[in-house]
């Protein structure tokens, strides 16, 4: 056999094994639980109107389990699919948190040694509790979120109350992630 069809009958091969290889990557993929945001819900088609009160706060950060709550019913309300209500009463399902810690650690510090970027933890208790066969639909009694914010003039504390108090958009930003990731998990069940 001529080089050139060598050549080209070496060419075919590697298309031929890329094309099986992709193939094979997709199949896999299809079983691993991707799906697009917002789509679908691994919830029992009976679960229509979801009971959201407010969650309980172990914390001293004062109204952080408001501010957690309204997100976390709005991200519900988002997803078009469900009616929220904020009380616990003839619901198909109860979504039961608690915000169990909030610990602020500096990141990273200026030329000054100042801190110019801090780490904020909140660790959560969440269940969704299904009302008609009182059963727990989701759970994660040990949830931690961990985010980044830059440090504003005048933060310098570690007091996670203070902090909150001097940035409203930190307390802002982080329960509207915290929000998103707890309604992802339980939508998209992973």
């Amino acid at each position: 056999m001529p080089s050139a069809a060598r050549a080209r009958v070496r060419s075919l091969l590697r298309l031929a094994c890329l094309a099986g290889l992709a193939g094979m990557a997709g199949m896999a993929s299809a079983g691993c639980g991707y799906a697009l945001a917002g789509r679908g819900s691994f919830l029992p088609d009976y679960v229509r109107v979801i009971g959201i009160p407010t969650f309980a706060n172990r914390t001293t950060v004062f109204n952080v389990e408001t501010a957690l709550t309204e997100k976390v019913r709005s991200e519900f309300i988002g997803r078009g699919r469900y009616t929220v209500v904020p009380n616990a009463g003839a619901v198909d399902a109860t979504l039961i948190g608690e915000v169990t810690s909030i610990t602020i650690t500096p990141a990273s510090f200026s030329a000054d040694q100042l801190a110019s970027r801090y780490v904020i933890t909140m660790s959560a208790s969440i269940r969704l509790q299904d009302n008609h066969a009182n059963r727990t639909l989701w759970e994660n009694p040990s949830l931690v979120f961990r985010q980044e914010y830059e440090a504003t003039s005048g933060t310098s504390a570690l007091d996670a109350s203070a902090f909150f108090g001097q940035d409203a958009n930190a307390l802002e930003r982080l329960t509207s992630d915290f929000a998103r990731t707890i309604v992802s998990a339980i939508l998209e069940a992973f």
